[in-house]
């Protein structure tokens, strides 16, 4: 577990004049915790949510006191792809907390390498329950089990750390190889659809509706 670090002002504008000022407007709360709303430099907020995400403790500092805390939700600016909001969500190390854990896919599969097959990976994250100081940056998946088409890796294969109980559905697949097309697959797929103008039907054939009738029809 790594934990990250960002300190804070204890925020008095509204969340319009924070942002005018090139800020990052934000909050603390947590359970029988004081919301404190903030602000923070945009840059290092960027930069932080990048490394830590959702699932590594951070301790935010402000007024001289810190607090450990996770980041819980984000909005985000379409345009520049920038945090405009962000929440977090002060955790009690002695209570459990549930958490999503991004996977990370080692090794190579086998029906890839060998057999010219196509890895498939459904599913990025589980979500799991633990407490806060047994959190994790990412959890491995070894895809080297993957032989051939036959097999898959589901989440109940997933070797998580102690302390740790996976939430996800156990039988919900994380990865699996797609068998190559065959020739004929890939033959039909080349094959120009030739599009038969007279079998399409057209609507409304005729003269166009009198205003009369359109009105009549609005009055149904």
């Amino acid at each position: 577990m790594s934990d990250y670090k960002i300190a804070v002002l204890k925020r008095e504008d509204k969340i319009n004049q924070v942002r005018a000022e090139g800020l990052v407007p934000g909050i603390i709360y947590g359970k029988g915790f004081e919301n404190i709303p903030v602000s923070m430099n945009k840059v290092e907020m960027n930069n932080l949510y990048r490394h830590a995400g959702t699932s590594n403790l951070v301790e935010v500092a402000v007024d001289g006191k810190k607090y450990k805390t996770l980041i819980h939700d984000i909005q985000v600016e379409p345009i520049r792809n920038t945090i405009i909001h962000v929440d977090f969500y002060k955790v009690n190390m002695k209570e459990k907390i549930t958490a999503e854990i991004p996977l990370k896919f080692i090794n190579e599969s086998p029906a890839v390498v060998n057999l010219d097959g196509s890895l498939i990976t459904p599913v990025d994250s589980i979500e799991v329950e633990c407490l806060p100081g047994d959190l994790v940056s990412e959890i491995e998946v070894d895809l080297s089990t993957l032989e051939d088409f036959e097999k898959d890796i589901r989440v109940s294969d997933i070797v998580v750390p102690e302390g740790m109980v996976v939430v996800t559905d156990a039988e919900e697949v994380v990865a699996f190889v797609q068998e190559p097309r065959s020739e004929e697959e890939l033959e039909a797929l080349d094959t120009e659809v030739v599009e038969n103008i007279d079998a399409i039907e057209v609507e409304n054939k005729g003269e166009a509706p009198t205003e009369e009738a359109t009105d009549e029809k609005k009055a149904e």
